[in-house]
């Protein structure tokens, strides 16, 4: 997941807003596109702040029985990946 974008840079592009710049130019300038400046302002509206998430984490796995799979890996090492999908 690539990095957020800084709080200096969220907070230029929304005084900008602020400040009657068409949120097309605010985009183009500042290189982020006008759903993630919507985004921003929104946040700001909701919560008082534009601060990134921070907590947000990756998609969740789907092997469920972490040591079960760790056997499964060490027990068909070099097995072909199609092999693998109908053993497992």
């Amino acid at each position: 997941m690539p990095a957020p974008y800084s709080y200096d840079l969220r907070k230029k592009a929304i005084e900008a807003v602020k400040r009657g710049d068409k949120k097309i130019n605010v985009g183009r300038l500042f290189k982020i596109s006008r759903n993630t400046l919507d985004l921003w302002l929104k946040r700001e509206k909701e919560t008082g702040d534009y601060v990134a998430i921070a907590d947000r984490q990756g998609r969740h796995s789907k092997i469920k029985d972490e040591e079960k799979f760790k056997v499964f890996v060490q027990e068909n090492k070099g097995a072909s990946p199609q092999l693998l999908a109908v053993s497992y």
